[in-house]
């Protein structure tokens, strides 16, 4: 296993409390490239696939966003594979694209045949599909730390959707995602834990930041929560290519921050619950009205 001792004490200590960044993801990239070994490069890429799980959805919704220039896989790569699959032609050698984005997209071209011969809608969002389609490849990624950080975020995500569920009646059967125990707890349990107390430690700790109603603040600690799991699961990893990981996270963390705002939180919420349910104009008068205290 490679040790990264010049790579890492060469960076600046960083705290989320930060106001300004030490690095920004792309320019941290840039900076360690060819510094890792091969197997530790396609680990770190597993963090950057986000951007292009980002630009996969960008192209089959037609959105005309620009590409997140973040991501590695260009939209014409993307195409090609989509274009391939839908005419039953052999697929492109592509290295770079992983193997999740070929059965995503056979996904899409199913459910896009079936909406022609029916009106039934689907009851899983396309970003939700990636999403678990994402977290499943890298959680087998063979590193115990990096699989289990997604399977950490994939429970977080899980919990609080089901908690968010339960509290405006919404089918949390149509918001989670994944096959993991945590998932199919949460699917198949009415108790308010769950059933997953003697599972997840740190249950009680999301139960009482979903009670926070007050987005930005609620969003401030998960990443705290998330925060002190990377320095614990890192403790003895000093020198090793979970602590730059963690680093490239920790950094995700603080970008995030110096950009984000209460506007930019209360919008998060509309479009969080206008996507889950037409009648969350109730949620969002309770959750603006906690705000304006």
């Amino acid at each position: 296993m490679a040790k990264y001792y010049y790579l890492i004490s060469g960076l600046p200590n960083i705290s989320l409390d930060d106001g300004k960044l030490a690095y920004s993801v792309a320019d941290f990239w840039r900076e360690i490239e060819g510094q890792l070994s091969c197997r530790d490069r396609r680990l770190i890429r597993l963090f950057y696939l986000k951007y292009d799980n980002r630009n996969l959805l960008s192209y089959i919704t037609g959105s005309g966003q620009d590409p997140d220039a973040r991501g590695e896989i260009g939209m014409d790569e993307i195409e090609a594979l989509h274009k391939a699959l839908k005419n039953e032609e052999p697929l492109p050698k592509n290295k770079r694209i992983p193997a999740y984005f070929k059965t995503f997209l056979e996904l899409y071209l199913a459910e896009e045949r079936k909406e022609q011969k029916t009106d039934e809608g689907m009851s899983v969002a396309w970003e939700d599909r990636l999403s678990a389609l994402y977290y499943a490849f890298a959680m087998d990624c063979g590193n115990r730390f990096i699989s289990d950080w997604y399977e950490l975020n994939l429970n977080i995500n899980n919990i609080l959707i089901a908690i968010t569920c339960r509290k405006y009646n919404f089918d949390k059967a149509n918001y989670i995602v994944g096959d993991n125990h945590v998932a199919e707890s949460i699917r198949n349990s009415n108790a308010r834990d769950f059933g997953l107390s003697d599972s997840v430690e740190y249950l009680p700790e999301l139960q009482r930041i979903a009670e926070e109603m007050d987005l930005v603040a609620r969003e401030k600690k998960i990443d705290l929560l998330k925060w002190q799991w990377l320095d614990d699961n890192t403790f003895f990893k000093t020198f090793d290519i979970e602590s730059v990981f963690a680093y490239l996270l920790k950094l995700e963390m603080i970008e995030r921050w110096v950009v984000l705002d209460k506007a930019r939180g209360e919008k998060t919420f509309r479009e969080i619950v206008s996507v889950m349910k037409k009648g969350g104009e109730n949620a969002l008068d309770e959750f603006k009205r906690n705000n304006n205290k």
